[in-house]
């Protein structure tokens, strides 16, 4: 058998050790956004004679201080769990609105309904041949060694290793059981989300179902539908900002500064997991191509929630249908947008459009907006050109803006796929 390095030490050879099981003061620190709501990972370990609930029906977590504006939410949020059969519509809605999910605990059980993925039919755990002779394994191995900023701030180096080995089978084992898909660096950060929130298991069977739809087209071959997809971004910016257009154009800036946000859901860029988890639920609520609106709306000088709304207004108004012609050719079929029709249609669940489209129009007779608002005439142009000239260098200006903008009160209330 060939030598296996383990993450953070010495090489070794065999199977992997027992890794510790996290004690729940440890699952808090990965994110929930309320104090007092337990993590979902913290169910597991609660002793064998726990009772457990019947898998058709959730019951809500104690909150013992949160507002009656979140305790409505949450009722909401098992309402539809509950009901049968279970109204995802309404848990989009959840997830997208203020706040989105607001814990872990409830993210374990809305993310699978949002991918359509069955608890009750996980993938079997991994043995020790998944790492022997696997050709993407000293990669994925670098890539987690270095990932060690995305694990919450003083956790024990044991405890963090033994959630890096995980992090490592769950990307071979998606990438064994599709071999049509293709590792990339910077997959690594959008998993570790998942095995943060929802542990091991139910990751795999989470980022399998991702891997296959929302993020198929950067796990080609080749970064074709990559560059297709950041073709996108200028027709978008050019909606949201002719001037800012204009001026990138003119200064060739190109799309390459954010790839890494694209590729990564932006969980490489942002330094809080709350506001990682967060953004997750919006794009898991959305279709495959709503990443690059919020890249579009990034360079705005705009709190958090208040961008993840215009992301949302954006789709709305300009879908990819009307910027497909602008944003380069591309066979249409082969691109992970143009599939979500079927994965719709394949979870038998209600169309997300609807939700946001549904919101964009309650909010524009209730502000009086008008699609002017985003499509005013391009003058004065250079008269802002020394504003403009910090976008030279966008992709770190665009993500100082958003380092700010995170640590402003959020204020969402968008509800997306109108």
């Amino acid at each position: 058998m060939p030598a296996v390095a383990r993450v953070g030490g010495s090489p070794r050879r065999g199977p992997r050790r027992a890794r510790p099981e996290l004690p729940p003061r440890v699952l808090h620190a990965r994110g929930c956004a309320l104090r007092g709501w337990g993590s979902s990972a913290a169910a597991a370990t609660q002793p064998a004679s726990a009772p457990r609930l019947s898998p058709l029906h959730f019951a809500e977590p104690r909150c013992l201080d949160c507002d009656p504006k979140k305790k409505r939410k949450v009722a909401e949020i098992f309402q539809a769990l509950n009901s049968d059969p279970t109204d995802v519509a309404a848990l989009r809605r959840m997830a997208i609105s203020e706040g989105g999910l607001l814990t872990d605990e409830i993210r374990s059980k809305v993310w699978p309904k949002l991918l359509n993925v069955k608890t009750d039919d996980l993938p079997p755990a991994p043995g020790k041949e998944l790492r022997e002779n696997n050709e993407d394994y000293q990669q994925v191995l670098l890539d987690v060694r270095r990932s060690l900023r995305r694990f919450p701030p003083g956790m024990p180096d044991e405890q963090r290793e033994g959630l890096q080995e995980e992090l490592i089978d769950i990307i071979l084992q998606v990438l064994q059981r599709n071999p049509q898909l293709h590792y990339y660096q910077g997959y690594h950060d959008i998993v570790v989300t998942f095995l943060l929130v929802v542990g091991e298991r139910l990751a795999t069977a989470l980022v399998e179902k991702l891997s296959t739809h929302h993020l198929r087209d950067f796990m080609d071959p080749t970064m074709d539908n990559t560059k297709h997809i950041l073709n996108y971004l200028m027709p978008i910016i050019d909606q949201v900002n002719p001037e800012l257009h204009d001026f990138m154009q003119s200064a060739e800036v190109g799309t390459i500064f954010a790839l890494s946000w694209l590729i990564t859901w932006f969980g490489h860029v942002l330094a809080d997991f709350r506001h990682v988890v967060r953004l997750y639920d919006f794009f898991l609520a959305c279709h495959p191509l709503m990443p690059i609106y919020f890249a579009a709306v990034i360079p705005q000088d705009l709190p958090y929630e208040t961008l993840i709304s215009r992301a949302g207004d954006l789709f709305v108004q300009f879908p990819p249908s009307e910027l497909a012609r602008a944003a380069a050719q591309q066979r249409a079929e082969r691109t992970a947008a143009s599939t979500f029709k079927d994965f719709e249609l394949a979870s038998a669940q209600q169309r997300p459009d609807t939700v946001l489209r549904q919101r964009f129009r309650d909010r524009l007779r209730g502000e009086e907006r008008t699609k002017a608002i985003l499509t005013k005439p391009r003058t004065n142009r250079f008269v802002k050109l020394a504003v403009m000239g910090l976008t030279v260098a966008l992709g770190a200006a665009a993500l100082a803006v958003v380092k700010s903008a995170l640590e402003w009160a959020p204020k969402f209330e968008l509800q997306l796929f109108p």
